[in-house]
């Protein structure tokens, strides 16, 4: 079957962001704007002609059609074998368990993750190297230069495949398998957690819970788990089915946007277990009843206990957290005697740990947590993490909780989010900061006297590639941090995140309000910042 050349020119803006290009949906359906980002991932990964490439996604609007556009490059571009998810569905870490299990040259993830998908919402796409993880900066930085002078694309002319049906397709020269797309990951999850004491905590009757796929990507891999490998009742899994749309719902798994889960916890019949996950699988939020566990005292409490997992029995290497999340995993390395990282926010900067065998577990604000099981973030793995958990230890979540603070100290922590800022504002804004941070050190506001304040800057240990301008970090004596950074995973304008940690030792003041807690200090972050002033925004659009 002959290739054809296919003249383009090049698009603005195809730029990877911290995970992948994500843009409007009708921005990717311009003719020639997706074939010329994935012509760029051919031109430059050449390891995938002849090689294999994993291929599948979370499911949203556009999914099944780019799969195919994708599938007619790989073939004209000379790739041996794709390796598509059923339905063109692959959750984001099972793709990277996926490519790893079957030594893939790479994968091709379509997903705008925790983003709205349908013809108006987002789309996304991003290129993961054969690790299984994230493609690292220069290798984003390679594809973005490809894409600044592309001038054709391969392609060849022929039917769609049916990706309903688990099998094997030629599509030219090249094979096409549609897998299942759960098996491998489900297999996975049996090495790594005692699925019999999870087993008998469903079979006790005492025990109940929830977990709402968000009518996104990780329905199917739920109900096969929890429902049906683990005896959770029928309707553990709420919202299971993906839709291109999401049911019309934000599939981040939040307090704001998982509301009906919130309040199924909520109350003395409240559930005593709940957990959500995003749209494309990689992020998870963990509820107790009537207790909401921060993403960073999860990571900082798996941390803690993951020897009573069967996958981490031998205890743990080293951990690391990206920038913005709270100190708590960093008490928990200390005392375990093992490394802890501070990097930049993006998974792909823990990659080289965890291949370098550096750490064992990894963790972000942002409702991410994963281990070196694959190269991504695994929303239902750090659920089965905490079923396992419940199930060995038989105290409640907030029990556990409640333990690890009398035990480490508690962080308050908050991230507050103004999201769609006007671009230019936004990065006003950040630049007003790094004007202010030499003077800031020795300041004192209110009781807090700043320690230091800098843009941070990660060395990359293992490789030494430096990333500068990583957020704006204002850390006061005592441990108390003001961290400000601009997100790269939203579609329009900028989203202003502001994190604000306060470490308090005394387990008699643990049980604090949150936002009362840290209300001095998040007066302090608006002041310095003049985000009402240079936003235009009185308060922010999501607290977590």
């Amino acid at each position: 079957m002959q290739a054809s050349v296919v003249s383009t020119a090049p698009f603005e803006g195809q730029k990877p962001g911290t995970s992948g290009l994500r843009k409007k949906v009708r921005v990717f359906q311009q003719p020639h704007y997706l074939e010329n980002f994935v012509q760029a991932v051919f031109d430059t990964q050449t390891r995938l002609a002849g090689g294999t490439l994993v291929l599948g996604g979370d499911g949203r609007f556009y999914n099944r059609e780019a799969i195919q556009i994708i599938l007619r490059m790989a073939a004209a571009n000379g790739v041996a074998r794709v390796l598509v998810g059923q339905g063109g569905i692959l959750s984001t870490p099972a793709a990277s368990c996926i490519i790893r299990k079957y030594q893939a040259q790479g994968g091709l993830i379509l997903s705008a993750s925790h983003n709205p998908g349908g013809p108006d919402e987002d789309f996304g796409i991003k290129f993961n190297i054969d690790a299984g993880g994230p493609a690292p900066e220069a290798v984003t930085d390679a594809i973005y230069e490809r894409t600044t002078t592309i001038d054709r694309y391969l392609t060849i002319d022929a039917d769609a495949v049916d990706l309903d049906q688990v099998g094997s397709a030629r599509l030219g020269a090249m094979t096409v398998e549609v897998i299942d797309s759960v098996s491998d990951y489900a297999a996975l999850m049996e090495s790594l957690f005692d699925f019999d004491a999870i087993r008998q905590l469903f079979d006790s009757g005492s025990f109940r819970m929830a977990f709402d796929a968000m009518n996104a990507v990780t329905g199917p891999y739920a109900k096969e788990i929890l429902e049906r490998r683990l005896g959770a009742a029928p309707g553990t899994v709420i919202n299971g089915e993906p839709l291109p749309d999401f049911g019309h719902g934000h599939p981040d798994p939040n307090l704001v946007h998982a509301r009906e889960l919130v309040e199924l916890t909520r109350g003395p019949n409240g559930l005593d277990f709940g957990a959500a996950s995003d749209g494309d699988g990689d992020r998870n939020m963990i509820l107790g009843r009537d207790f909401f566990v921060t993403p960073s005292d999860s990571l900082a409490v798996l941390a803690a206990n993951a020897h009573l997992a069967p996958g981490y029995k031998a205890g743990i290497c080293g951990i690391a957290r990206s920038m913005p999340t709270s100190q708590a995993a960093d008490r928990v390395a200390e005392a375990l005697g093992v490394e802890c990282f501070e990097t930049p926010t993006g998974w792909k900067f823990f990659g080289n740990l965890l291949d370098a065998g550096r750490i064992t577990l990894c963790g972000e604000e942002s409702f991410g947590t994963g281990s070196d099981h694959v190269r991504e973030k695994d929303g239902l793995w750090a659920v089965l993490f905490w079923l396992n958990l419940l199930a060995v230890r038989r105290q409640s979540v907030a029990e556990i909780v409640i333990e690890h603070w009398r035990a480490f100290g508690r962080n308050y922590y908050t991230r507050h989010d103004y999201e769609a800022v006007e671009s230019d504002a936004a990065g006003d804004l950040v630049d007003h900061l790094r004007i202010l941070l030499p003077d800031l050190p020795g300041k004192r506001f209110g009781n807090h006297t700043v320690a230091y304040a800098d843009d941070f800057s990660y060395t990359d240990p293992v490789d030494g590639s430096v990333s500068a301008r990583q957020g704006i970090r204002i850390g006061f004596e005592g441990g108390s941090r003001i961290v400000m950074r601009l997100s790269g995973t939203g579609t329009q304008g900028a989203t202003l995140r502001v994190y604000i940690e306060q470490y308090e030792p005394d387990p008699a003041r643990h049980e604090q309000p949150v936002q009362e807690a840290l209300a001095p200090l998040i007066l302090i972050a608006r002041e310095l910042a003049q985000i009402e002033a240079r936003t235009g925004r009185a308060e922010p659009d999501v607290i977590t």
